[in-house]
This record gives structure tokens, sequence and C-alpha cells, in this order.
């Protein structure tokens, strides 16, 4: 029988990218709330109405808007932790790059709204259930942020245990701004964008076929030859070299238009939550449709699919299936999910119903549970909001452990 063959394309955006900024934006508040808490919690703080700070009570949903001149931050937040909200976005747009006029976006001069308010009551009486009195007692009591559904996938196809293309595009987003900010390529400024696409063949990658690199630059550089080049020897290369798959034949695409000076919030204006699929597999498996970036980790459109992932993830490495995608289900203020499913699309090594049982008798996925076994009240998400969620080799992205891999094996033993 012939080999099945067909193409799939992933895409990634850099940190520059105006959505990815409105990510980064919200992630870096929920941040300065969860590290500023955590020291109010340690001080024994108590606000003049007699309430504790305490990381448990911390509830954020952090939306930022930006547009030409101006960044807009709203959403419904409760905590004891004052937060400056004006420097939170200048620093953090200062650290994308965006620091003098000349680049479309200014840190320095750039206004900043603020319109953030405290979390609707309705939501909190849910979620937070009734006062806990020991960390059992907490995990027990934490229900769903929300309803929905929430994806994990891993293949071995990767290192990673990343598809193909969604591991290349990331790579090539994250080396873009590596060359710009380390020197390499100067005339580089923040904002761009890529993609791969790879022939697969009987479900294996075989090729790369096809790259598009788009990428801001200074409008001194006028010769889109040089832009190439460049991109050949110090982007496009350097990834396709490390993955040991054919891409001599792919067609290279470098700023398709011709030209790339108007970037970032002037050329396009960004919107929290306007790049699931970039912060996931880059389509690669499904995807429940909730954002993650400015959710603190009772909000299970996050910590959810950290934990997805992480199931998967222990399931392909310990060799029971080649591919793996688990989807769970919450209602908003129910502990436990509605339902746990796992796709292995045909590539599992044991029964795919024990294989679920096996998920179900290791893994805790009680909001409470996912909290404490990845250890999510901790300011560490900003760095999350930019190159994926997923495949990278940080030691705190806990969901990235295959640390469930031997309770899997005996479960099934």
């Amino acid at each position: 029988m012939a080999a099945r063959t067909y193409l799939f394309t992933s895409e990634s955006v850099t940190e520059g990218h105006p959505d990815k900024m409105a990510d980064q934006i919200s992630d870096a508040v929920l941040d300065a709330i969860l590290a500023k808490e955590a020291r109010l919690e340690q001080e024994g703080y108590i606000s003049p109405t007699g309430v504790p700070a305490s990381l448990a009570n911390v509830r954020c949903a952090c939306e930022t808007f930006l547009t030409t001149g101006t960044v807009i931050v709203a959403g419904e937040i409760r905590t004891q932790a004052y937060v400056d909200v004006q420097k939170i976005v200048r620093d953090t747009v200062r650290r994308i790059g965006y620091d003098r006029a000349k680049f479309g976006f200014d840190c320095e001069t750039c206004g900043v709204i603020n319109m953030i308010h405290e979390q609707s009551p309705d939501i909190a009486q849910g979620v937070d259930g009734t006062f806990a009195r020991s960390e059992e007692d907490e995990i027990a009591r934490i229900g769903a942020g929300d309803q929905g559904m929430m994806f994990g996938y891993a293949s071995d196809e990767t290192e990673t245990l990343m598809p193909m293309p969604a591991f290349l595009a990331q790579s090539m987003a994250e080396r873009l701004a590596a060359v710009r900010k380390d020197g390499t390529l100067s005339y580089l400024r923040p904002d761009g964008k890529t993609q791969v696409t790879v022939r697969y063949e009987d479900d294996e990658p075989v090729e790369v076929t096809a790259v598009v690199v788009s990428t801001q630059h200074a409008p001194e550089i006028d010769d889109m030859n040089v832009i190439k080049e460049d991109m050949l020897r110090h982007v496009i290369g350097p990834v396709l070299d490390g993955v040991g798959i054919k891409w001599s034949d792919a067609e290279i695409y470098v700023n398709p238009t011709g030209r790339f000076v108007v970037g970032g919030p002037m050329g396009d204006t960004g919107l929290t939550g306007r790049k699931i699929i970039v912060d996931t597999y880059g389509g690669m498996g499904r995807h429940g449709g909730g954002a993650f970036s400015g959710k603190d980790c009772t909000k299970v459109d996050r910590s959810a699919a950290y934990a997805a992932r992480w199931v998967a993830k222990n399931v392909v490495a310990a060799g029971l299936a080649r591919r793996c995608e688990v989807q769970l289900a919450y209602a908003i203020g129910v502990t436990h999910p509605l339902s746990i499913m796992i796709e292995t699309f045909g590539t599992a090594t044991v029964d795919e119903h024990k294989l679920e049982l096996a998920v179900r008798d290791v893994f805790d996925l009680r909001p409470g549970a996912i909290i404490h076994d990845l250890d999510l009240r901790r300011p560490i998400f900003e760095k999350t909001a930019a190159y994926g969620h997923f495949g990278r080799e940080d030691p705190d992205f806990t969901w990235e452990k295959t640390n469930r891999v031997d309770e899997l094996r005996a479960a099934l033993a």
C-alpha cells in the first residue's frame, strides 16, 4: 500500500507581535500580583477590612488592548496587593524592544489606561467554596473557574514531544528575536512571524517543503535579498539543520510583500488571547477555545490545559502511545472534571480503555490538585506568553515534566 502523504503547516510570532505584546502584559500583571501577594502573605498582612493577604484568594482575568501609541489594561482582579500597572506595562514594552519612537511604539511615551475592577462575587463564590483549614481541604474546595473543555497533546516526532511544524515555527520565531537582541542583525525590529510546512509520510515528518519569515526591519534596509540571506544564515538554517529532516528543496519566502517597516501596535492592534493556536500545538490536535494569558490558576482554561499536556506527555514518554490527545471538561464551581478522554490515533501499545483508567488513577485532575501538583501559584507566567506554553525546556514549566511515567506503567502492569 502506498504511503499516506500530506502537508501540515504551523505558524508562530515573535514577542513584538502586537497580540503577543498584549499576552505578555496581561501575564506580567498576573506575575506582579502573585509575587507581591506572596510577600504580603509571608508578612501576615491584613487589610483595613480584615481580609488577610493570601495567594489562595487571588483571582485574575486581565485583558490588554494595544493600538498606535496606547495600551489599555482591563479585567477582573481580586487581590490585597497593589501593583503599579503603568510601570508594569512600560517595563514589559521596554523588554520586548519598543523603546524609541522611530520603532513605531515607545514605552516611555505611550498612553497607558488602567480599567481593572474587582471580580464578580457570583463567580467567586463558585470557585472559593468554604474556608480551607488544610492543604487537602483547599484542594477539595476549589471548583473550576468556568465551564469548558481543554485539550493537551503530545507526539514522539520531536525530542520535546511536540508536533514538528509547531516546534520548528516556534524555534524560528525565538531565534529571530535572539539575533535581534544579541546584535547579530541590528537592523531587525521586534515584530515578526514565522511559518513552516512539513511533509508527512505515514504520519512521520520527512521533509520541510516551505518556510515563511516576515520580520520588521529598519527603513534603511531596502534590499530584500540582504534580509533573505541573513534569515537563511542566522535563523532558518540553524533551526532546520538541527532536526535532521530534508529541507534543501524547500520554498523560502522572506518578507513576501517586499517591505515590513511599520509593525507592532502601529501596524496592527493587539489583543490578549488572539494567538491560541500559536500558544499550543500549531493546529495539530484540537483546542477548546480558551486563551491562557492573564488568567490565574483557578481558571481551568489555563490550568487544565497545562494538566492535559502533562498527562499526554507522560503517556507518550512512557511508551504507551506515539501520539496522545487528552480532553478534559469542567463545570463552573464543580471540583471534579465532567469527562476525561484519551485519544491515541491508533498508536497505543496498550488497551485504550485500560490506559484511560490508568490516567484516572495516576492523575488527580481536580482544579485544586492541578494547582498543587504543578505549583501554579508562582509568578512564572510572563515567560509563557511568547514562543509557546508547551515544549520548552524550563524548570518552571512543571507541566512539561515526565514525572508520572513509572506510575502509569505500574498502573498498567
